[in-house]
């Protein structure tokens, strides 16, 4: 796993192989960061990592400047390693050890980006929960993104705010995002 652009670019990191995760491959995180670098400019956004597992996608928004970057996973030993990969770059990314689906219940946090990389094995309900409970509280900035990354097995696209996917591989980025013309 390494950093793809920004301060660290390059910078190699090893994850403790007992976390119980499936980072990003590199090439699916530079093909979904080249999309991004076309809507957003990442020192004025926020971003919300959900499952976050290693960190490897909130590290990538610090690189490039983002300042605000909350990570959200439910197993101790990955919330614990992205505290202490975050000290050591002095990245400001703030952790929350939770079930993702309690923490999108109760948070008013909003955020311009929230990317959801959940286990692969999910039923395609479990998928649609998280678009669900993101846009039933309104947890998405004016023009935000939600993203989240699945099999190709896995067909998100009957959600009412999908948008489009990006298949690198085995891996999917399925793009949500409010129609702005429907508030006009």
């Amino acid at each position: 796993m390494r950093i793809i652009s920004g301060k660290y670019k390059g910078r190699r990191l090893k994850a403790p192989k007992n976390l119980p995760v499936r980072p990003t491959t590199d090439m699916a995180k530079e093909s979904l960061f080249n999309i991004l670098n076309n809507f957003y400019y990442f020192d004025g956004i926020s971003v919300l990592d959900l499952f976050s597992g290693t960190g490897n996608i909130s590290y990538e928004f610090a690189s490039r400047g983002t300042k605000k970057v909350v990570a959200v996973d439910g197993n101790y030993n990955c919330v614990k390693y992205i505290n202490a990969t975050a000290k050591e770059f002095n990245f400001d990314i703030i952790t929350y050890k939770s079930d993702v689906y309690k923490f999108l219940e109760k948070t008013t946090l909003k955020s311009d980006v929230i990317f959801a990389d959940p286990p692969y094995n999910f039923e395609k309900e479990q998928f649609i929960k998280i678009a669900d409970l993101v846009f039933d509280n309104n947890l998405l900035l004016e023009e935000g993104l939600l993203i989240i990354e699945h099999s190709k097995h896995t067909d998100l696209s009957d959600h009412s705010y999908y948008s489009y996917q990006k298949r690198y591989g085995g891996n999917v980025f399925s793009f949500f995002e409010k129609d702005t013309t429907e508030e006009n």
